[in-house]
């Protein structure tokens, strides 16, 4: 055998083993997809307000190459469930605090723009009451306050404290540790879903409702009647403001209306291909909705999609009327409390226990899971099948006198 044909044996050998032994063909064999996503246990969550966001995928690293973390975890959330029943696209993703800002940039460019939590960039939001995003990189470092949604580890009293402080309140949650369940503070639970005057929200969620400040347009008409006065309103859906925001789901916007002391007798949302219908009054509501609230003689609170025009009927005839703004949080609550699953690689496992808490909504950062029938002997198996393969072929070809371990002819001498 020629150096030429041992250095091309060698080179073909190589390259088996180093496909073989690749991490993303050993993740092939590592991990498995979680089956819950595809049925109706994650699409009952879904329609009841909870989001999907990107944790990790197992065979990829946060630090090593962040855009590619990003570009495969959302295509493994996409392909099975929406993000949210507001927009299908993830928003959301889990960042550990090694990354730097220029890391934080490449995540956000694949579409992740919420990225939490305490993850030690000194640009921050919500990591206390006073800690207002101003700007869209303050949310690539998502605060985390009130503590753990855990038992033992978790305090009612914490999470009271926060939510009486004001601003967005984000818990932590982790469903299992090793084979491990870990117990949820009932205490926190039913304070949350029964007691807490907050809006039960999730991360992608606020931070669409949030996005609104930088960019909104609205068009407003008053239109007199025989006993009473109809203003019309509707929260447009502009390119400008979709071009701020691109990623921004449409979600309900509350808007505070002066109605100069007059009360609103009813909401009605025009649409000419389903048919108007009327908006309920959402006064105790905490989670997401189109709706409106009044406390008589005082401003109007109404909560409605963008595009969604409405005629207000006011109970007297009026000329005067002023368009205050958005208020801070939806249905002007002044807390917002999310709560972050942290690891979530089995949804049955993670929500088992929450069934009875409709309120309560959830920021799933999922993850696939490690194959139960995975074996270190796996990718053994196919080197020594694949090797054995090649070895094979090229002896054939060899006793026809062909490839590389064929014996060639020596120069006769002269």
């Amino acid at each position: 055998m020629t150096k030429g044909s041992r250095l091309l044996t060698i080179l073909v050998l190589a390259t088996i083993l180093s496909v073989t032994w690749s991490p993303t063909a050993l993740a092939e064999l590592e991990w498995e997809s979680d089956g819950w996503l595809t049925t109706s246990l994650a699409t009952d969550r879904l329609e009841g307000g909870d989001e999907f966001g990107c944790y990790q995928m197992l065979h990829l690293s946060w630090n090593l190459d962040p855009g590619a973390m990003s570009i495969e975890c959302k295509e493994y959330i996409e392909t099975k469930i929406d993000a949210s029943k507001w927009g299908g696209n993830v928003i959301s993703t889990y960042a550990p605090s090694s990354l730097t800002m220029a890391q934080h940039e490449i995540i956000a460019k694949q579409g992740l723009v919420v990225h939490g939590d305490l993850n030690g960039l000194e640009e921050s939001a919500w990591h206390d009451s006073q800690d207002v995003p101003l700007d869209i990189w303050d949310w690539y470092n998502l605060g985390r306050r009130g503590g753990s949604l855990e038992q033992v580890i978790g305090s009612v009293d914490t999470v009271k404290q926060a939510v009486e402080e004001g601003g967005l309140v984000n818990l932590y949650w982790v469903g299992r540790v090793d084979d491990a369940s870990i117990r949820y503070d009932r205490d926190i639970a039913n304070y949350l879903n029964n007691d807490a005057d907050a809006w039960l929200t999730t991360w992608g969620e606020s931070w669409s409702y949030w996005t609104v400040d930088r960019c909104y347009e609205f068009t407003d008409e008053l239109v007199q009647q025989e006993n009473e006065t109809i203003l019309y309103f509707e929260s447009l859906q502009a390119e400008s403001c979709n071009s701020v925001a691109p990623e921004a789901w449409n979600v309900p916007i509350t808007w505070k209306i002066d109605t100069e002391g007059i009360d609103v007798s009813e909401i009605i949302v025009i649409d000419l291909e389903l048919g108007n219908n009327t908006l309920p009054n959402i006064a105790d509501a905490k989670n997401s909705a189109e709706g409106w609230f009044q406390v008589s003689g005082e401003y109007l609170h109404l909560s409605v999609l963008n595009g969604h025009k409405v005629e207000i009927h006011l109970s007297q005839q009026t000329n005067d009327y002023d368009i205050i703004g958005r208020s801070q949080f939806w249905n002007n609550h002044t807390a917002a409390v999310t709560i972050a699953s942290h690891h979530t690689s089995d949804l049955f496992l993670w929500s088992k226990g929450f069934t009875d808490y409709s309120s309560i909504k959830f920021t799933w950062l999922l993850e696939p899971r490690l194959s139960d029938g995975y074996s270190i002997w796996l990718p053994i198996a196919v080197i020594i099948t694949t090797s054995s393969t090649i070895l094979g072929m090229l002896y054939l070809l060899k006793r026809d006198g062909m490839g590389p371990l064929a014996e060639k002819e020596r120069p006769k001498k002269g």
